[in-house]
């Protein structure tokens, strides 16, 4: 090593913990020198790039600059990054992690890259499950025993949509429908939107009913992810139900918007046709010309199966009887405590 390199090299440049990505890495040796992660990048001889889109992808120069300084090798500093995730996908990476971990909290300045994804539901270094943003559990939101029936759900899920992004999903290319569509049927409206019903209102008085008048009134967006996934239909609260069309539902969702959506994405890949159909028969004449118009990106053969699974959930009726729908339970979230409605119940 030559007198010049050797004297670019930082005194101290801690190693990367186990997942971390670049942004964390960067600020925590910045710290060290009084600096911010930018700073330090000028430092480097990178001014004007932050430490966020830089860990989207390095040039070659970049990781291989980063890596002299630190004494690091560019394989290190590289598997810092979201290299691996396709351009599409990169919009779902967040600033900072999405949930909290309990374990990950004792080392606060260290972010860990799977962190920042929403198809991450448990700790990639500590295997715990992770906990909404303001640290409430997924038990807060599911009971225990849905939660044990939907995890290998979950999971599964996930795994589709961390292979999407990654650009490696063999299902999607192999036996359509791909990642996109799957979430535009998931988030699209199946019945016009509705006020919440008796079974999703809150225990009330007659006073605090006055009082939340515009809450019990407010139209509420019914997307076949309720369908699809009747566990997250019954137990969220009901501001929390709708959620954003298409992949921005991933990518501004909560942790329990996007456990459910993962859930959705692994029944429609098992199991499209009955899902689907179900979907059909649960909609009204508005929903389901939205949802059919979804359909048309599907394969012709798998819109024959759901077009003979929706004829077969309709013979079964009465004639003139609706689709038989699951009975639904009343809320036990008691809003009564709280003094006004609002939405910071959405998790």
């Amino acid at each position: 090593m030559t007198t010049e390199a050797l004297a670019s090299l930082l005194p101290v440049a801690p190693r990367p913990a186990a997942e971390e990505r670049l942004s964390s890495w960067l600020s925590r040796v910045a710290g060290i020198y009084g600096m911010s992660a930018n700073g330090l990048l000028a430092h480097f001889g990178l001014a004007g790039v932050s430490a966020l889109t830089l860990e989207r992808g390095l040039s070659p120069g970049q990781g291989a600059l980063i890596a002299a300084r630190a004494s690091l090798s560019a394989q290190t500093i590289d598997g810092m990054t979201f290299a691996a995730l396709a351009p599409h996908a990169r919009v779902m990476i967040a600033p900072s992690a999405r949930y909290f971990c309990p374990s990950c909290a004792k080392t606060p300045g260290i972010g860990r890259k799977d962190a920042a994804l929403p198809w991450t539901f448990w700790c990639s270094v500590h295997g715990v499950r992770l906990c909404a943003r303001d640290k409430r559990p997924m038990e807060c939101f599911l009971p225990e025993r849905v939660l044990e029936r939907l995890d290998p759900l979950a999971r599964r899920g996930a795994a589709r949509l961390a292979a999407w992004a990654e650009e490696r999903d063999a299902v999607g290319e192999i036996d359509p429908p791909t990642i996109p569509e799957l979430l535009r049927f998931l988030t699209t409206s199946y019945r016009r939107p509705s006020p919440p019903s008796l079974a999703e209102q809150p225990r009330l008085s007659l006073e605090a009913r006055r009082a939340n008048h515009a809450f019990l009134t407010r139209p509420i967006v019914r997307q076949a992810l309720l369908v699809v996934a009747p566990e997250y239909d019954r137990f969220a609260p009901v501001l929390a139900k709708p959620v954003r069309p298409g992949l921005a539902a991933l990518a501004c969702g909560s942790l329990l918007q996007n456990y459910a959506l993962a859930v959705g994405v692994a029944r429609l890949t098992e199991n499209p046709v009955e899902h689907a159909a179900a979907a059909l028969a649960a909609a009204d004449a508005e929903g389901e010309t939205n949802l059919r118009r979804i359909l048309t990106t599907w394969p012709s053969a798998t819109r024959r199966r759901i077009g003979v699974e929706l004829r077969r959930l309709t013979d079964a009726q009465p004639a003139g009887k609706a689709p038989r729908r699951r009975r639904l339970q009343r809320s036990s979230i008691n809003y009564a405590r709280v003094p006004q409605i609002s939405a910071r119940l959405v998790p």
